[in-house]
């Protein structure tokens, strides 16, 4: 029978939690919705703030639950933060990954420039900068030709974020154009 006792208690303690849950967030609900029928609160306030009632609610009774079950709070909580610090050293390691590969999508969406056009990508104002033929975009470079040299012909590889932090000069058909960046 003690066998029994230790399982029903604390199931019924985490129905009871639930259940508790669910009534607090419909009570939460028609009071909110009463304020914003009488304040004239916008519709997209309403939703997000029942959203963020209801999640909240919800985080609370998860951890209630876990507590019943025998997980420590301090627990969940070390390993919340370890997850989390672990996540943001990963974005960060990969912004400027991310960067290019976005910019990528930004060169084909707005087209600065086109392969094999000649493109030159200033410095600042007016002085002369990185020159050269278009030859290849990829998700993080464009590769530019450049003029020959006493070695002949060399390749940059330029990465697609520096397209948008400063000005690009290009030549079409024999006449230049200069855009912004």
């Amino acid at each position: 029978m003690q066998e029994w006792v230790d399982v029903i208690v604390p199931g019924s303690q985490v129905l009871l939690i639930l259940v508790v849950t669910r009534l607090a967030q419909i009570l939460a609900k028609r009071l909110f919705d009463r304020i914003a029928q009488r304040y004239d609160l916008p519709p997209e306030l309403a939703v997000g703030v029942r959203r963020v009632i209801t999640f909240v609610l919800s985080v609370a009774a998860l951890l209630l639950v876990l507590e019943r079950l025998g997980v420590s709070g301090t627990v969940l909580w070390t390993a919340f933060t370890g997850f989390a610090t672990v996540g943001a050293v990963a974005f960060f390691a990969a912004w400027s990954v991310l960067s290019n590969i976005f910019c990528t999508v930004l060169i084909f969406i707005t087209r600065p420039f086109r392969l094999y056009e000649t493109i030159e990508l200033l410095e600042s104002g007016d002085k002369p900068g990185l020159k050269g033929k278009v030859m290849d975009i990829n998700l993080l470079y464009t590769t530019l030709q450049e003029s020959e040299g006493a070695e002949g012909p060399s390749v940059v590889q330029i990465p697609n974020s520096l397209f948008f932090q400063r000005g690009i000069r290009r030549w079409r058909g024999g006449h230049r154009t200069i855009t912004a960046g």
